[in-house]
């Protein structure tokens, strides 16, 4: 979202305010300096061990004050967060139209990836406007009967990407300045999704620890998830190898310019399925299924699953068979190409009479 508040601010016929609700205070706060975003509200819901009741709950009432106050002609929000379906509640609560950025991902199953499947259908429900990144998930949304305020922009994390990666590029994480990425295969690895709480995790993490052991070549680097399930579980299948490296979340900065660094990438995240690909990197996606199909059919993606011996052998292949890593790093991104901010905030404009001509859709 970063780069389109900063197209907002740069388009003479708006007036933008940002409101942030401090879902993840940390991670935030690094998007916030990178991008130097000062928002104009801040709604500072995080506490700790918070549910998923807390998150909403507290959205919904700090909204309802900034709406009251702000009365916007329009409220944006992105992705499948709860903050995402509880700002698209909290505008529809006050008749303000609202646009979905990110839209019509889908999955098709309500638990996976959860709660964030439910999340995303319902502000498709109450969208005006759909900024779907693909034409796949255009269709998603008229199989649901959506298809009026659509446009196919590309996704505002390739656009990201320009401003953040860099070949020059100096770490914060000192560990980061001493890895060999010429003499090693370095893996970057995250895994946090709530669907793989339990036996998934643990089977991901035994499979990553098995890689670790098996290919004396590698370095796995793990930017381990705030929450305490994740980081008991990374310390407890992962703890005291040596070329296994457990290390705080990284600043979107540092990630990008580590992804670009990395061989491959292993995740269970969404964002970095888009992210890699736009950077030449294979992506091993650690869930039974994505709402990302576009990059599995380009073949730079490969759903690994949560089975041990299915996420090592897919790393293993990738680690000893030139071929298959080429095929999968000079696949094409279908995600974008980097205008996805303009694309939406000129289609902003055109459907408020601002602009004459329905801006072109991103297509690959």
């Amino acid at each position: 979202m970063a780069p389109l508040v900063k197209e907002l601010e740069s388009r003479r016929e708006i007036e933008s305010r940002c409101c942030i609700t401090a879902q993840h205070r940390e991670m935030l706060d690094d998007v916030l300096r990178l991008f130097s975003i000062t928002p104009d509200h801040d709604l500072n819901i995080m506490e700790a061990r918070q549910s998923l009741y807390t998150i909403t709950s507290k959205c919904l009432l700090g909204l309802e004050a900034v709406f009251s106050q702000e009365k916007p002609d329009l409220v944006l929000v992105h992705g499948d967060t709860s903050t995402t379906f509880s700002g698209a509640l909290a505008a529809f609560y006050q008749k303000i139209p609202v646009g979905h950025v990110e839209a019509g991902l889908r999955t098709w199953d309500r638990y996976s990836p959860f709660p964030e499947e439910m999340n995303r259908t319902l502000v498709g429900d109450l969208a005006k406007f759909h900024f779907c990144p693909t034409v796949s998930n255009r269709n998603n949304l008229a199989a649901e009967g959506i298809r009026d305020g659509v446009f196919v922009t590309g996704n505002t994390v390739i656009d990201a990407l320009k401003t953040t990666v860099q070949e020059s590029y100096r770490f914060r994480t000192d560990l980061l300045n001493t890895l060999d990425y010429k003499g090693k295969q370095i893996i970057l690895v995250t895994c946090h999704r709530r669907e793989n709480y339990g036996q998934p995790m643990t089977n991901i993490m035994q499979a990553l620890r098995r890689v670790a052991e098996d290919f004396p070549q590698v370095e796995l680097v793990y930017p381990v998830h705030l929450s305490p399930v994740v980081s008991q579980a990374a310390q407890t299948y992962l703890g005291g190898h040596e070329r296994i490296h457990l290390i705080d979340p990284l600043t979107p900065d540092e990630m990008h310019n580590l992804m670009a660094r990395a061989s491959f990438v292993m995740t269970d995240s969404g964002g970095l399925q888009e992210e890699a690909p736009a950077l030449g990197r294979p992506v091993l996606v650690l869930r039974r299924e994505t709402e990302r199909p576009e990059a599995v059919d380009a073949g730079t993606v490969l759903l690994a699953g949560t089975e041990e011996e299915a996420v090592y052998q897919h790393a293993a292949r990738l680690l000893t068979d030139p071929e298959a890593y080429k095929q999968m790093a000079q696949a094409v991104n279908p995600y974008g190409d980097g205008h996805a901010c303009r694309r939406i905030v000129d289609a902003i404009l055109w459907s408020a009479g601002l602009r004459e001509e329905r801006p072109e859709e991103f297509s690959v």
